[in-house]
């Protein structure tokens, strides 16, 4: 009979502790008595102990042959304090620091590109191209406040033109679906030092499906709280606002220590997609009452068939482009995609009998939407800013702020009029318009390139929170967020630094075995995809020689991007700065191909899919152009 002390450690792996809880089991796992263990598992119900209990053989079902080289964890200087202790953020993956590098077993995380060789990388180099991919804080000159490019307003009639740094071919919202899917197909719910306890897991607690369990979770017959009726949604009970304007929208539902009650603890974790969540069970719910006499069943699989559409036809052709996509589906051009009698062409992601979890996706490609994030955001036209706040922000929050009113940190409730009108993050009405500078424009995304904004430089979930229960950071004189002794706040160090733990190959190889000729060093560059720096900004190599023909496979998939719009930029010699800056940027051939064959394989190994289940499907709920993109789904689930 299994102990409560074995239980117990099994419930590390699926229980929803935040960073202080997870941080105090992890010290007394080893010293807790029997009494204790099964007094804190009383706190669980009869169905997540089913599931607990059945995790410890999950592991043992898995084969693995293989792990990387050297034994996993390649070291790379950094002791394994400054990663143990959260860890279940920004992609961290459970089991995949032991990724099985054979072609027979893949388990649930993989390789696709499993004959080339792990990059090597010095510490140094990496901390110095992470500390140049990391942009400076904006500031106010002559008051040294935090600032920003501003809007046009009546208190700054003078605008006129928009951030060099917006992506005219991305709306903003695009850049938290993204991160919404990636929290859908993986989950790492435990800490790296469960991972040195179990060093040979495989296993990735979401499903590497598009099936939205970051949504329904485990369903009504096992999360009832979920649930009303064990159909619908259960939805907050606070009431959110447009600044004084009232809306449909409701909070996600809290407990009294203010974390949301979802499927998915990350998506809570910054205020976008914490809303977005909302906007999806409200999706759900309103599918539920289109139907007559309508069954859990139906309406799920209505709802992801929809989801599933949103991603394969409007969020892949946005990052990736409309001909890749064509040229990977046939019949995708014309919306008749039939996968049995006209297979897509995946060249380079395979798999034996089921879709497995490519580590070079999870822990680098995909990653490129970090470069996306805009240091700012507007919610809605009508809420308003602080008295003592910087002219140029005008009521708009920082992406992350060690003030939390001034910032979108998550985890916690937010002010009840911070509603967001989505029509500022996706094209409900107005379009992308890079004349359209106001408070109701469309704001785009950040160019995907090799510079990441100043506030995720400092990520809230590695800073100290400040004394009481207000939810603020402790400061630094600049008023930046202080970081946890040990911990490393910079998320493109950790991105770095991850993918040289995890043994991935280099940008360079990858290109080359996917036939396209790397892109020289002094093509690398570090920066911005901005008119300004065409030719100022550094390479790859200015920062370390090291980095010749050896740049790490994430940088190598942003900066490759950032090529492709330096030379359109380059060549559109008769258009003014604005118009060149507004040059739209997508991924390019070997990113874009990687993120593409992914998420398409994904639809197409899933016998539940849209695309297995329903050759030439349309969607219930197109528009009027037999479409069924995110401004669709906007609007019928009510918030649009």
């Amino acid at each position: 009979m299994t102990s409560p002390v074995e239980l117990l450690s099994r419930a590390l792996v699926v229980w929803p502790l935040d960073h202080e809880q997870r941080d105090f089991v992890d010290k007394a796992i080893d010293t807790i008595n029997e009494a204790k263990a099964r007094a804190l598992l009383n706190f669980l119900s009869a169905a997540e102990l089913a599931v607990i209990n059945c995790a410890g053989s999950l592991k043992s079902g898995i084969e693995s042959e293989q792990i990387i080289p050297g034994g996993g964890m390649r070291s790379i200087g950094v002791s394994m304090s400054a990663w143990s202790r959260r860890s279940t953020f920004h992609g961290t993956l459970r089991g995949a620091d032991h990724v099985a590098a054979s072609s027979i077993s893949e388990g649930r995380f993989g390789r696709m590109f499993r004959a080339l060789p792990a990059a090597d990388f010095p510490k140094e180099a990496l901390d110095n191209l992470a500390e140049k991919m990391e942009a400076g804080p904006e500031t106010n000159p002559d008051t040294g406040q935090r600032a920003a490019t501003p809007e046009k307003s009546d208190a700054n009639p003078d605008v006129t033109e928009p951030d060099d740094e917006e992506n005219f071919g991305i709306p903003a919202g695009y850049t938290y679906l993204g991160q919404f899917i990636d929290h859908d197909i993986t989950f790492d719910p435990s800490s790296l030092s469960m991972q040195r306890m179990d060093p040979d897991a495989l296993i990735d607690f979401r499903t590497p499906r598009l099936d939205l369990d970051c949504l329904y979770g485990r369903g009504p017959a096992d999360q009832p709280y979920l649930y009303v009726d064990d159909l619908r949604f259960l939805l907050g009970e606070r009431a959110l606002t447009r600044g004084d304007v009232a809306t449909r929208a409701k909070d996600l539902p809290r407990l009294s220590n203010d974390r949301a009650v979802i499927g998915d603890k990350r998506n809570d974790e910054n205020v976008i997609v914490s809303q977005l969540q909302g906007l999806f069970l409200n999706f759900h719910n309103a599918v539920c009452d289109s139907i007559k006499d309508p069954t859990f069943g139906d309406v799920q699989r209505l709802v992801r068939w929809h989801y599933q559409w949103v991603v394969l036809t409007d969020f892949l052709p946005r990052i990736v482009g409309e001909d890749l996509m064509a040229e990977l589906i046939p019949g995708f051009a014309e919306r008749k995609i039939n996968i049995h009698t006209r297979p897509p062409s995946l060249k380079f992601y395979h798999w034996r009998n089921e879709p497995f979890m490519p580590i070079e996706f999870s822990a680098a490609v995909y990653r490129f939407g970090h470069s996306m994030v805009r240091p700012i955001y507007r919610l809605s036209a009508e809420l308003k800013g602080f008295e003592d706040e910087d002219g140029s922000i005008q009521g708009r929050k920082f992406v992350f702020s060690a003030d939390r009113l001034r910032g979108l940190n998550g985890f916690q409730s937010f002010p009840s009029n911070w509603a967001i009108d989505w029509g500022l993050f996706f094209e409900l009405e107005k379009k992308l318009d890079p004349t359209d500078l106001g408070f109701t424009r469309v704001q785009p995304a950040y160019k995907i390139d090799t510079s990441l904004v100043n506030p995720l430089k400092f990520l809230p979930e590695f800073s100290l929170r400040a004394s009481g229960n207000s939810g603020d950071l402790e400061q630094d004189a600049d008023g930046n967020p202080l970081p946890k002794p040990g911990d490393v706040p910079n998320l493109a160090a950790r991105n770095l630094l991850r993918g040289q733990m995890l043994g991935l190959p280099s940008g360079q190889a990858v290109a080359k075995l996917m036939d396209k000729d790397p892109i020289p060093d002094s093509e690398l560059k570090v920066g911005k995809a901005i008119v300004d720096e065409l030719n100022t900004v550094l390479s790859i190599t200015d920062i370390d020689e090291r980095f010749a023909g050896n740049a790490p496979l994430w940088y190598y998939v942003l900066a490759e991007a950032q090529y492709e719009w330096r030379k359109a930029a380059a060549a559109a010699t008769g258009r003014d700065d604005v118009k060149r800056n507004a040059i739209p940027v997508r991924l390019g051939p070997v990113g874009g191909r990687i993120v593409a064959e992914v998420l398409i394989g994904l639809l197409v190994g899933d016998h539940r899919s849209v695309l297995w289940q329903a050759p030439n499907w349309r969607p219930d709920f197109a528009n009027q152009d037999g479409e069924f993109k995110m401004p669709d789904l906007i609007r019928m689930s009510g918030l649009g």
